[in-house]
């Protein structure tokens, strides 16, 4: 029985619930959180028994695990991730895999070093759209991929990322980043390489004009409200914004391919848009996965013609059940089958980290000057 606990349970931690899963071989034992009605919850939840912890490494030195998720905030990602692998403990990292590149590296090392078992959460592998968009490109169908091309539009970004540590620099390095990590990952999967050499442009240009901050004591929960809207209508907002509300990033891949990635946080609608342009022909999805309200399509053209907005031909993508259009379960259960056998369909820990040295690059490169920068080659241990 694979024994499994939590560091910072609440929010993105609830994905380890999916792990509990008894009758298959994994149960989930700890938790490590400092709010104790999220402890409550577990016990309701889980398992009255469930052993609940407000210091990490109490967790991990009383404990004996097999594995780990890590789904704390970002800035304790590295701290938390090699501490459980200096134990021979297995870890789910959530994305991103660290803030910065020497911070990922240190993981790779550490994992390396104790011949511990690393798996980071780029669940957007796993959502129904790419893996959909990654077969039709193996399919020879768009020809020789050339291109490709990404907008992220969102419309919560003053509630989800101006309200609390995501607004600064020192937690996240920047949303280039703490955002983009996702979509960059996926490029690299759906071009079948890495970036070799980054440039990066965006500005604060929204958020630092609104006035009505909260104090540095009001540590209020952040929540998604539809009614707040304008973006200069947003009120307590974090007294302490220093990272960019839009941002963008020009990459050039290992093998030849080029691409782009746009992010906004203060548009009035949200959506995440791949294009992907081929020698024969491009595909684009419109929805990242498909719920029983709004379906997500793909649509495909490979044969010369004029405006045709829906495409020469048009996919829905299935409703999977779970949270992030089901790939989240899918997820979970592919770390679950790592554990024991080794093998995984998810990122490698040097996709996870090739991804946040693009957006940490992009993210100096637009903070000095717009110049470009090469990627550093993976540590040689690991590689």
């Amino acid at each position: 029985m694979l024994r499994i606990g939590t560091l910072g349970a609440g929010r993105r931690g609830n994905i380890s619930k999916m792990a509990h899963l008894p009758q298959e071989g994994s149960e989930l034992v700890a938790i490590c959180d400092n709010r104790t009605e999220v402890h409550e919850d577990y016990r309701q939840t889980i398992r009255p028994d469930i052993a609940c912890y407000t210091d990490y490494r109490k967790l991990l030195d009383n404990e004996k695990l097999d594995a780990v998720f890590v789904t704390s905030p970002d800035f304790l990602h590295e701290e938390m991730a090699v501490a459980a692998l200096e134990r021979g403990v297995g870890v789910y990292l959530e994305k991103p895999m660290a803030i910065t590149i020497e911070g990922c590296d240190r993981i790779l090392n550490t994992a390396t070093q104790h011949r511990a078992k690393l798996y980071v959460g780029h669940n957007m592998r796993f959502f129904p759209v790419i893996q959909k968009m990654k077969e039709i490109i193996a399919s020879g169908r768009i020809g020789q991929v050339q291109a490709i091309w990404c907008r992220h539009i969102i419309n919560y970004g003053g509630d989800a990322y101006f309200k609390d540590w995501h607004s600064e620099q020192k937690y996240t390095t920047g949303l280039l980043l703490q955002k983009g990590a996702h979509d960059i990952d996926v490029i690299h999967y759906l071009a079948g390489a890495h970036t070799v050499r980054t440039v990066g442009m965006g500005k604060l240009s929204v958020y630092n004009q609104v006035k009505d901050r909260r104090s540095d004591a009001d540590r209020t929960e952040v929540k998604f409200e539809m009614a707040n809207w304008p973006p200069l209508a947003q009120t307590k907002l974090s007294p302490v914004i220093d990272v960019e509300d839009h941002s963008m990033m020009l990459m050039q891949l290992a093998n030849g391919v080029q691409a782009s990635y746009e992010q906004c946080h203060y548009t009035p609608d949200a959506v995440r848009n791949y294009t992907i342009i081929g020698t024969e022909g491009r595909l684009e999805n419109c929805g990242d996965f498909s719920t029983w309200e709004n379906e997500a399509i793909i649509r495909l053209w490979t044969r010369r013609v004029g405006y045709m907005e829906h495409g020469t031909e048009a996919m829905a993508v299935p409703v999977l059940a779970g949270s992030h259009g089901g790939a989240d379960p899918l997820i979970v259960r592919d770390f679950l089958h790592y554990l024991k056998t080794g093998e995984r369909r998810g990122a490698t820990p040097g996709d996870a980290r090739n991804a946040v040295a693009a957006g940490v690059l992009a993210t100096r490169s637009l903070r000095q000057g717009n110049q470009p920068f090469d990627l550093p080659p993976l540590p040689r241990a690991w590689a």
